[in-house]
């Protein structure tokens, strides 16, 4: 049995992750703001140290896989703390623990993105290539500037969600971009993304604005399906790519949002590759 870290466990996507591990007998790590084992605010760096701190003591210097899941909504008026908990704290955690990940050969890591980070109009792309040169203190007053204009409706029901989305399309690159690097391919360590839609979480019933569940045939973006996902759908796929089996796949965005992003953007992925004339 292994030894696994899960961010955001104590609810949610996190919480049904951190069930799915320990029901085959692996030891989570658990790390939330409250009721986990490491209580940690990762929206600071102090609070990410904090959290380093106790994840290393305790995995005895090998560490099998990280789920890094804790994450902000939209629905928040405070752009600077959603991207630094969705962004800056996973990858200095995944950065933080990389050492420990080598060692067992075959490290597997799943962060959570999401398909807001192509289904969402709103993007400051500026804002994703301050965060992605690693510039937290650039990219944190930048989201709380509020470079992109909002409508009046989207503001009131969710003002975070320039940075939401773009800390969720920075969050894809740096996967894409660190995962075929040698300190982690030829180190075994895998990483891949998990990019859900509307799943009926805390957080996303709080973005939504919506106690009760949301009706799936009037909701603000496509749902193929007609029904919305649980966090047990999300979990499912974060331990897909957790277990051992998974060798062969890194650098991977998985949408699982019952086909948001597909009916969407039909041709927006995979998109080929161009060559520039000569």
């Amino acid at each position: 049995m292994g030894t696994f870290v899960v961010t955001g466990s104590a609810s949610g996507m996190g919480a049904a992750t951190a069930g799915r591990l320990q029901d085959e007998g692996h030891t989570v790590i658990d790390v939330d703001l409250h009721e986990a084992g490491i209580q940690a605010d990762l929206s600071t760096p102090q609070g990410r140290a904090d959290a380093l701190t106790g994840i290393k003591a305790a995995t005895g210097g090998r560490l099998d896989g990280v789920a890094a899941v804790a994450g902000l909504g939209a629905h928040l008026d405070d752009p600077a703390r959603v991207l630094a908990v969705n962004y800056f704290a996973p990858v200095a955690l995944l950065e933080g623990l990389r050492r420990e990940l080598a060692v067992s050969g075959a490290g597997r890591v799943v962060v959570i993105s999401s398909n807001s980070a192509s289904t969402v109009p709103l993007i400051d792309e500026e804002l994703v290539r301050i965060v992605l040169s690693g510039d937290e203190k650039a990219a944190l007053e930048r989201a709380g500037g509020r470079h992109i204009q909002l409508p009046d409706e989207i503001t009131e029901s969710a003002p975070s969600i320039t940075a939401y989305a773009s800390s969720k399309l920075a969050l894809s690159l740096w996967v894409r971009r660190t995962t075929v690097t040698e300190d982690w391919a030829r180190a075994g360590i895998l990483l891949n993304a998990v990019a859900p839609g509307a799943v009926l979480t805390p957080l996303m019933r709080a973005s939504t604005g919506r106690d009760a569940e949301p009706d799936p045939d009037n909701f603000p973006t496509p749902m193929p399906l007609g029904h919305f996902g649980d966090p047990e759908d999300i979990a499912f796929w974060a331990h897909q790519f957790l277990r051992p089996e998974a060798r062969f796949t890194t650098g991977s965005v998985l949408y699982v949002d019952g086909g948001t992003d597909a009916a969407m953007r039909p041709e927006g992925y995979p998109s080929p590759m161009t060559v520039a004339p000569a």
